[in-house]
């Protein structure tokens, strides 16, 4: 199977598309979504954001976190993220706004840094937390087991989106709370939990970014909108 690699111009994307936002219309280049670049996709976040309509920005500042309406953690080393986000003094204050309802969307070391509980992590390892998921790292094997498959996610229309997995992760068990939105749906690991959402944070196994697929980063954006609406 041939790897659909992004190209801007395939994404389904409607720029400047505007929702009512209380008394006014709030168009999508009104919100600004940052991706945390302290390492991962984050080139490829930012492009597809900017495809769908928003201020997209580098976050490696608490500066630059404040002034955010959404944030994006990216696929990478979930142990390498949370040890520059310390260093860039950045792990507190990203715990603190995700806790206190900041819209976030962490694909593969993403979904694992925003989990409560992970297996087979390091003895040390922490995350920013706020999904009541426990997350099995590197699930799906090594780099040379990296994979597509193709899956339906709830809440988007349209056929089967190709999904990417590298090195990814998969959701072992979940609480209450979260709403699954994705599994595999064939092979060894079917079943498996591989795309789902609690209340202002979603999550993801696979990287959207690297496909000419919009959809995930839209149904993120309209969750960003959504929430400064509620405020």
């Amino acid at each position: 199977m041939v790897t659909h690699y992004f190209r801007p111009a395939t994404l389904h994307v409607r720029p400047g598309q505007g929702r009512w936002l209380g008394w006014r219309i709030v168009s999508n280049d009104e919100l600004t979504v940052g991706v945390l670049a302290l390492q991962g996709d984050v080139r490829e976040h930012l492009a597809i954001l900017a495809h769908c309509g928003v201020r997209a920005v580098p976050v490696r500042r608490e500066r630059e976190l404040a002034a955010v309406d959404g944030l994006v953690i990216p696929g990478g080393e979930s142990t390498t993220i949370v040890k520059l986000a310390r260093h860039f003094d950045l792990f507190e204050p990203l715990a603190d706004r995700i806790a206190g309802g900041l819209p976030t969307y962490g694909s593969c070391a993403g979904m694992i840094l925003l989990a409560d509980r992970i297996l087979d992590g390091t003895a040390d390892q922490t995350t920013f937390g706020g999904i009541d998921m426990t997350v099995r790292r590197n699930a799906f094997g090594r780099q040379v087991e990296s994979f597509e498959e193709h899956l339906e996610l709830a809440g988007l229309a349209g056929p089967p989106m190709t999904a990417v997995f590298i090195r990814a992760p998969w959701v072992e068990e979940v609480g209450p709370a979260p709403e699954v939105l994705g599994r595999i749906r064939s092979g060894p690991a079917t079943g498996r939990i591989v795309a789902i959402r609690q209340r202002h944070l979603l999550a993801t196994s696979f990287h959207p970014e690297l496909t000419g697929d919009a959809r995930v980063h839209e149904y993120f954006v309209e969750m960003v909108r959504q929430s400064g609406r509620n405020r």
